[in-house]
């Protein structure tokens, strides 16, 4: 399959930010309680840390017309890790022909300026499309993310979450679990 189909049908793997820390070096309790939703709801970046919150996110695009921009921005965290200059030229060209050209089948909505002409594909580098990921990332963090907070899609699964940790298995499981700790 090619990269971008692969992309269409497999989850994406992240690389994840360093873990946080607080000032004698122990993980921070706030950035490792927070999960789910609750982790969405902080930022953007946050969202697409987490593969369940990108598969969400896309799902809103979707409807609003829109998943391009997330899969253009995922294309472009994936063509980063590209190892070898031919492996980069074949990416590079799935990328500029799905979301950038003018006959792009995905084509986002970046300045006219900005676009790339067909001739720096011949020499590509892994920042080659950092302008343009954060122009996308931009619209999608000043406009759809935060409808997405708002949406059915999100907040559905939100209360999903809270109805899973407040049912009588969870807090059965928890006192178990205490129990065990605290003996």
């Amino acid at each position: 399959l090619s990269f971008l189909k692969k992309m269409l049908f497999f989850q994406f793997s992240f690389f994840f930010p360093p873990e946080i820390n607080d000032s004698e070096g122990h993980p921070s309790s706030s950035h490792q309680t927070l999960k789910g939703t609750s982790k969405w709801a902080t930022s953007l970046e946050s969202l697409l840390e987490d593969p369940e919150g990108v598969k969400r996110f896309r799902e809103f695009l979707k409807k609003e017309f829109s998943e391009e921009n997330v899969l253009f921005w995922l294309a472009c965290e994936e063509f980063k890790k590209t190892q070898g200059k031919k492996q980069m030229q074949e990416k590079a060209k799935e990328i500029y022909m799905t979301f950038l050209s003018s006959k792009a089948s995905s084509q986002v909505n970046v300045e006219g300026q900005s676009r790339l002409s067909e001739t720096i594909l011949e020499t590509p580098h892994p920042l080659m499309f950092q302008k343009l990921q954060d122009q996308i990332f931009n619209l999608m963090k000043y406009d759809s993310y935060s409808r997405f907070l708002k949406s059915d899609i999100f907040l559905n699964h939100k209360k999903s979450e809270e109805q899973e940790e407040t049912s009588p298995e969870a807090q059965t499981a928890a006192k178990r679990a205490s129990r065990i700790y605290n003996t």
